[in-house]
């Protein structure tokens, strides 16, 4: 029977499946945990779902752990996420309290774990202060911040640079992301799995389903956006741009997402987009939840195009996920978006939501352009953000940290 790595051979080639194996000969055996604040809902969660099975195929111990917290150590992590993001946000101390509780709680619960693993991945704010509490640590700490800190609310970052400067290294998705930190600093995008249920091929059928399933009109032009019910993710100016591109194109939009388990603010935010929607027949707002995966499949492959108009986006990885799929994406020029939308040849970056009317109208008047970009954006997904990429990098860390400053690495 195949192994797991092996089924991406067909995608990505048998070279690529010979790097991985040769790169994770000498860290065989060794102890793996990455720590991140939820199993469900959000972009770490998934690719931590798809990651660590392969991660073990290649001979690595690996553990996932989640750090959990009261209701005020999520809105303290949510304030995080925001003020990192730029809000300027204070604080109240009793939250900035529940936070470090939650943790002191956490490393207690996961001492040894802690103490005997070899590497330690610490993903975003949430589990941040666990290495402070680890005074017997015997392994390498990485901070993974997924999140667009390029230009964070200062008293929040200098808050949170305590607990990080100590690391061994640290990983951001961009360039600009990263802040000055006495440590190594490694650039490494996030991914997608293309065999996961999220992107996996589909039968035609069940890619029509979703318009008898969800109400749709098969014969009017469909635009999506997929993401939480967040305000970064700009889901009014999504409608705004709809609403002014429907004056010109007859259209239907659908916004399907849901919340996480560590984001408190999702349904206020849902509520939101239902007021602004106005019982509009042609507004689809699909409260999905986290394992909705093979809904949200068929809805990109059923979809014309795909926006994400976020206003702050650390990478986006449904950008990837409709790429993949073949459609060009509509992106707000932020963040990872602009890692992946490159302007006029795998979709359009725009700044307004009369930007993104603009560019839905061109589209759905060109369909010759909208076929040939979503070509593009396929391919530039291939190269450059899958998993096997991803899983590369990590172990290429790994290596690296493990020898230090040895001028000669061999390979196995």
């Amino acid at each position: 029977m195949s192994t797991s790595l092996e089924l991406y051979e067909p995608v990505v080639g048998e070279r690529v499946i010979r790097q991985l194996r040769q790169l994770s000969e000498g860290l065989r055996g060794l102890k793996i945990l990455h720590v991140n604040s939820t199993r469900s809902g959000g972009g770490v969660a998934e690719i931590l779902d798809r990651f660590i099975p392969l991660q073990k195929e290649l001979g690595m111990d690996v553990r996932w752990e989640v750090v959990e917290g009261e209701e005020d150590f999520y809105k303290c992590t949510k304030a995080f996420h925001n003020s990192l993001q730029g809000s300027p946000v204070e604080i109240p101390e009793a939250h900035i309290r529940a936070y470090e509780e939650a943790n002191a709680r956490t490393a207690e619960r996961l001492g040894p774990v802690l103490e005997e693993a070899d590497f330690v991945f610490i993903h975003d704010p949430q589990p941040a202060p666990l290495l402070n509490l680890c005074s017997q640590r015997k392994g390498k700490w990485i901070w993974r911040c997924h999140i667009d800190v390029s230009r964070p609310y200062r008293p929040t970052w200098k808050y949170l640079r305590k607990f990080v400067e100590a690391y061994d290294a640290s990983i951001f998705s961009l360039p600009d992301f990263a802040q000055a930190l006495p440590h190594p600093q490694y650039i490494i995008p996030p991914s997608i799995d293309p065999l996961s249920t999220k992107n996996m091929e589909l039968d035609e059928d069940e890619v029509q389903a979703v318009y008898g399933r969800f109400g749709l009109d098969e014969k009017r032009p469909l635009i999506l956006q997929v993401s939480r019910f967040d305000r970064f993710k700009d889901p009014i100016g999504v409608i705004r741009a709809y609403r002014l591109a429907k004056n010109f194109v007859p259209l239907q939009l659908v916004l399907a997402g849901g919340g996480a388990a560590d984001d408190p603010e999702g349904t206020a935010v849902l509520q939101e987009v239902r007021t602004a929607a106005k019982d509009d027949p042609d507004i689809h707002i699909l409260d999905l939840p986290p394992d909705a995966h093979r809904i949200i499949n068929a809805l990109q492959r059923a979809a014309d195009l795909v926006l994400q108009k976020s206003i702050k986006e650390g990478f986006g990885l449904v950008v990837t996920e409709a790429m993949w799929k073949g459609k060009p994406v509509i992106g707000g020029d932020v963040g990872g978006i602009r890692l992946q939308v490159i302007n006029h040849h795998t979709g359009f970056l725009v700044g307004t939501p009369e930007g993104a009317a603009l560019r839905i109208r061109y589209l759905l008047h060109h369909r010759d352009r909208l076929e040939e970009m979503g070509r593009k954006a396929k391919d530039l997904v291939r190269e450059s953000f899958l998993l096997t990429r991803h899983l590369r990098e990590y172990l290429t860390l790994m290596v690296a940290l493990t020898h230090g400053s040895d001028e000669r690495i061999e390979l196995g």
